[in-house]
């Protein structure tokens, strides 16, 4: 650190005070009973200001810059505009010793010998507090809360912003010490408020807010006069009797003298924010220094060491950007690193440090040994077991205990020293001097070795990795470079101010100079980029900068050397270059060079790099076939060029190297089938139409499906065309193509009426098969498309598809629940076991599922089915009229079964013989008295009014019929009474209302007698007189088919209307039969669906 003068001015009084205004453009100076303000940049004197009538004591300037006051021995206060304007003045009872402003408001507070005063804009007045010492000097906290006061007696007293003392400090020494200058930290970094304090028993001490001391007093040797922090808190300042300023670490170590002054020093001040000091004396001296902090540091490949604080040293690792910092109570004067060991010179000793261990990436440093001795020395360098002093011209080598081993003298002062390595205890030095002298000195041998000499003084010095080579920036900015072993200049640049080799690349060397970075490789020219600040190393593609007081590494991609090197078609060079750091597109581009220029090794090698598992695979396989003999180039180099996509030069060396085979396969797999075509002219057509199929490939697989299928049938690829037209739905393609075909290509044709099944054209598919002649194909067409007129045709012209169109039919029916019809197509297919089988599992599943209305229903349709059945199988009549009559018996069961679910109690009377029947009958569905079957109502099976009669034998149903429907006029009988209503869907007796004459002379009633106590039935068996005596109206028929009897009933209520269904011949009363059908539009049990229009 060295200060320089910047301006210098004197006045007439002693300088008691000075004020930088924030933004540091003005200093107010109190001298005598005025104010000087002065310019900063140059120290011209801007204005005095008169205002006091006596001595100006102190000066403050607000925060903000607005206004500043001063305080005089008057016993007055001013406050001053920035304009420099009096604005205000306020007094006390004592004249000013100091005034100081919050550093967050406009508040000032004001202190005189007996008392303090706090005022701001905001009050009227200045409220004002006693105190039991003379106030010397006074200082605020950062935050404004909190005003320290310095005693005349001793001690601090630290008030809140209105005055009330908050703490006190007692400080030995008492009246003996009084306090003179006391002033807070400005750092926001710090955890705590730090006041500095400096009394005259010449001490500096330090104290938080609590009042608890930090650390212990520091000796000063002089009376302090002022005390004053840097901006940032990092530095004191001190003057006082001894006639100097002192620079001083935050935690009270001195560091050296800013100015030697011929008086006291009565204030010295900081210029916000800089390095520039203001500087106050007895004798009216105004001095105006700017301090200059040299840098102190040392670098050694990737570790570099500076100073910090004065006191600090940084250890940073350039690569990995760590850092370790080593706190010292001394000024550091000199750095010194290299590989695990660290020198750092103070004033009074040298220590030497170590790395805990050899891990490269190891920051921890510990006291190695401690050489306790004072040294002037210009520079330091250390070793692995020395320490080497350059003192002008001598070089002094000494052992970590301090024993001088060596010296060397040289002809000049010694400008600049590097260790350039070796084995431990017999490193190498470089040396350059400033006749231009360079030797390289061992450090366990005393004779020099001279490398070469310049004409010019040597600034910097490097040398390369093997040592073949040096580079020297000398006083006239110039780099050189040399050959070490032949002295010969090999090239020169301008514009230097210090070289590096590069650590990695022996032809590599970075030089700055003039805000630009020049890389150099081999003897091409110069790459430039801007960068500011001195080069120091460079490492593979990192160069290490040092920059104002900081050291950088700059990543540089080394991409123009290696261009520089390709263009010279030096491959292995240009790859050792891309090695030390290029982008991936710079790999990238040396490798299709290197391949384009046959160097396979170093194309693999940059391939690698980028992995590009494309090219090394084309690499791999032309090694191959290096090894197999072949040998011809040309053919290689197509095979590069067709993989860079260069495909038009590929071409014309397969043709020159004769396989235009390749070539030709190389246009279709890149779809290039124009190019392909040229290239062919007119070739051999099966080529072209192999070329002609590749395209359509090509076609479909990137979705140009209609392009593909042109294609296809232009190469007569039928399969391939009709695939993709039927995967699209293209029909009308399809058409066109099946048209166009020949009958006997049957599967392409067979594949287009697949298509057509598929995409729902049954049409266009139908006159395909016909087409190819596949008839039963045709047939299961109609079949799948349930066309089944076409179907039912196509059987009459061809009886043996019988089967293949009624079966599938009759399951459809079935599927359709239309078993009549499904019945139907079966016995049409001659498949009557199917039919009885779909209707028993019909019939099982809804026992199963508990719908036994329906059950009924299917029941009566397989009685039905076996009637059928026995009428057309005279071997199987008798089976199937014992399946007709069990499943006639199952389906009333069933039905019966449904209405008993719905009602809990239903009493049988006979109307045989009037007998009421219990609900539970042992003998079944019959009359316990006179064995009389019960009819039953279908619906809701009550029994109903009939009783059932047989014919005499030798009368047929025909003449039956005949002789009732006669029907003999009877006297006295119910004349116009019943009507007798006949319809095709029920037969219906009504008996008229007014009816009143009943006569019971009926011969059928003669015929219901029995023998009572009988255990045997008796039929009611009628003759042809008593079926003439009967009334058509009163009788119903069952009237059943062949091979079975016609069923007699007599009606003995005529007032209650029974209806029959003419199908399943079930009864019903008649009310109950009209609504259920009303309902349902159909038989309640066999289901048969009755008109609207008949009902």
């Amino acid at each position: 650190m060295r200060a320089a003068l910047t301006w210098r001015d004197k006045a007439e009084q002693c300088i008691y005070d000075l004020a930088f205004k924030p933004d540091g453009t003005q200093l107010i100076i109190a001298a005598g009973n005025r104010l000087l303000v002065y310019d900063t940049s140059d120290g011209t004197l801007i204005q005095p200001l008169k205002g006091h009538k006596d001595t100006v004591y102190c000066v403050a300037y607000a925060k903000d810059g607005k206004r500043f006051a001063s305080g005089s021995a008057d016993k007055s206060v001013i406050i001053w505009t920035s304009k420099l304007e009096g604005i205000l003045k306020y007094t006390h009872n004592d004249s000013i010793q100091c005034v100081s402003y919050n550093p967050l408001t406009h508040q000032l507070a004001s202190c005189s010998s007996s008392d303090f005063g706090l005022w701001s804009p905001e009050q009227k007045s200045v409220s004002k507090h006693k105190t039991s010492s003379k106030i010397t000097c006074c200082s605020w906290t950062n935050d404004g809360q909190y005003l320290a006061l310095g005693m005349f007696n001793g001690i601090v007293s630290i008030r809140n912003k209105n005055g009330e003392e908050k703490v006190k400090i007692e400080r030995t020494g008492g009246a003996s010490s009084p306090i003179w200058s006391i002033c807070w930290n400005p750092s926001r970094d710090e955890h705590n408020d730090i006041l500095a304090v400096a009394d005259w028993g010449q001490k500096l001490s330090f104290y938080q807010l609590s009042g608890k001391q930090i650390g212990k007093d520091r000796m000063l040797n002089f009376d302090p006069c002022c005390v004053s922090y840097f901006t940032k808190g990092e530095y004191i300042l001190l003057g006082g009797s001894d006639k100097q300023v002192s620079l001083f670490t935050k935690d009270g170590v001195r560091l050296g003298t800013i100015g030697e002054q011929s008086s006291w020093v009565w204030t010295c001040k900081v210029k916000p924010d800089s390095n520039y000091v203001a500087v106050g004396c007895q004798d009216g001296t105004i001095s105006f220094y700017q301090l200059i902090f040299s840098t102190v540091h040392g670098l050694y490949k990737d570790r570099y060491a500076y100073r910090d604080s004065m006191t600090d040293v940084i250890v940073q690792h350039l690569i990995t950007e760590q850092k370790v910092r080593i706190k010292g109570r001394e000024l550091v004067k000199k750095i010194a690193i290299y590989k695990n060991r660290l020198a750092i010179q103070m004033p009074e000793k040298i220590l030497i440090y170590e790395l805990y261990s050899d891990d490269s990436s190891d920051m921890y440093y510990r006291v190695k040994e401690k050489i306790v001795k004072k040294f002037e020395c210009n520079l330091l360098v250390v070793c692995s077991d020395h320490i080497i002093l350059c003192q002008e011209k001598r070089l002094q080598c000494l052992s970590f205990s301090g024993i001088k081993e060596r010296e060397w003298l040289m002809e000049s002062l010694i400008r600049y020293i590097k260790v350039i390595g070796g084995p431990p205890g017999r490193e190498g030095l470089l040396v350059g001097l400033k006749n231009g002298q360079i030797l390289k000195i061992f450090v366990d041998n005393v004779f020099a070795i001279v490398l070469l000499k310049q004409s010019t003084a040597v600034r910097c010095l490097d040398m390369s990795a093997s040592r073949n080579k040096l580079a020297v920036v000398d006083e006239n900015d110039t780099c050189l470079v040399y050959d070490i072993h032949t002295k010969e200049l090999l090239f020169q640049e301008p514009n230097a101010n210090s070289v590096a080799w590069n650590t990695q690349c022996e032809d590599m060397l970075c030089f700055s100079g003039g805000g630009y970075l020049n890389i150099k490789a081999s003897n091409f020219p110069v790459h430039q980029q801007k960068l500011q600040g001195f080069v120091v190393g460079y490492n593979g593609s990192k160069i290490f900068c040092l920059h104002v007081f900081s050291m950088s590494a700059v990543e540089v991609p080394q991409s123009a050397p290696m261009y520089q090197y390709l263009e010279r078609k030096m491959f292995k060079e240009a790859y050792q270059i891309a090695c030390l750091g290029v982008t991936d597109t710079d790999w990238k581009e040396l490798a299709m060079e290197a391949l384009e220029g046959l160097e396979f090794e170093t194309a693999k090698k940059a391939f690698t790099r980028v992995r590009d598992l494309r090219y090394l695979e084309l690499i791999s396989s032309i090694e191959e076939r290096k090894k197999h003999g072949e040998n011809n180039n040309e053919l290689f180099l197509a095979d590069v060029y067709a993989y860079q996509g260069k495909f038009h030069e590929a071409a014309k060396l397969y043709k020159k190297s004769g396989h235009e085979n390749l070539a030709l396969n190389m246009y279709s797999d890149l779809r290039m089938f124009d190019y392909a075509k040229d290239f062919l002219g007119s070739g051999d057509p099966k080529d072209t139409k192999m070329l002609i199929k590749k395209q359509a490939d090509w076609a479909k697989n990137i979705n140009e499906p209609k392009a593909a299928v042109e294609m296809y049938l232009s190469a007569g690829e039928h399969m391939k065309a009709i695939e993709i037209s039927g995967d699209h739905g293209w029909v009308d393609m399809l058409i066109e193509i099946a048209r166009k075909l020949d009958k006997a290509e049957r599967e392409p044709l067979s594949k287009c009426a697949f298509y057509f099944k598929k995409l729902d054209n049954p049409g266009y598919a139908a006159e395909t098969y016909m087409k190819v002649g596949d008839l039963k194909a045709l047939v299961h067409l109609h079949v799948e498309t349930h066309r089944w007129e076409e179907a039912f045709a196509l059987s009459e012209k061809h009886p043996e598809f019988k089967d293949d169109v009624y079966v599938p039919y009759a399951q459809w029916l079935a599927e359709n629940d239309r078993f009549e019809e499904a019945q139907k197509a079966f016995h049409k297919a001659g498949r009557q076991s199917e039919a009885v089988r779909v209707l028993e599992q019909l019939t099982h599943n809804a026992v199963v599922e508990s719908r036994f209305n329906d059950a009924a229903y299917y029941y009566w349709m397989l009685s039905m089915q076996c009637l059928d059945i026995a009428q057309e199988n005279e071997q199987q009549k008798t089976e199937m009229l014992q399946k007709f009559h069990h499943f006639q018996h199952l389906a009333e069961v069933y039905h019966v079964y449904h209405s008993i679910q719905r009602y809990t109690e239903l009493v049988p009377l006979c109307y045989r013989c009037s007998t009421n029947n219990p609900l539970l009958n042992n003998l079944g569905n019959v009359c316990i008295n006179c064995r009389q079957p019960f009819v039953f109502s279908a619906s809701s099976y009550e029994v109903l009014h009939l009783v059932e009669f047989y014919l005499e034998d030798g009368i047929t149903d025909e003449e039956a019929v005949a002789l009732i429907d006669l029907e003999v006029p009877r006297l006295n009988k119910r004349e116009n009474k019943w009507q007798e209503m006949m319809s095709d869907h029920a037969q219906s007796l009504r008996l008229d209302d007014n009816t009143d004459i009943i006569e019971d002379d009926d011969p059928f009633t003669a015929k219901l007698s029995f023998e009572q106590g009988g255990s045997e039935f008796v039929p009611v068996i009628v003759n042809r007189a008593v079926l003439q005596s009967m009334s058509r109206r009163d009788v119903l028929i069952k009237r059943w088919p062949k091979p079975l009897r016609w069923q007699y009933y007599r009606s003995l209520l005529p007032d209650a209307s029974i209806t029959m269904c003419p199908s399943c011949f079930q009864m019903f009363h008649t009310e109950d039969y009209e609504l259920l059908v009303l309902q349902h539009s159909c038989c309640p049990f066999c289901r048969r669906r009755i008109d609207e229009s008949n009902q």
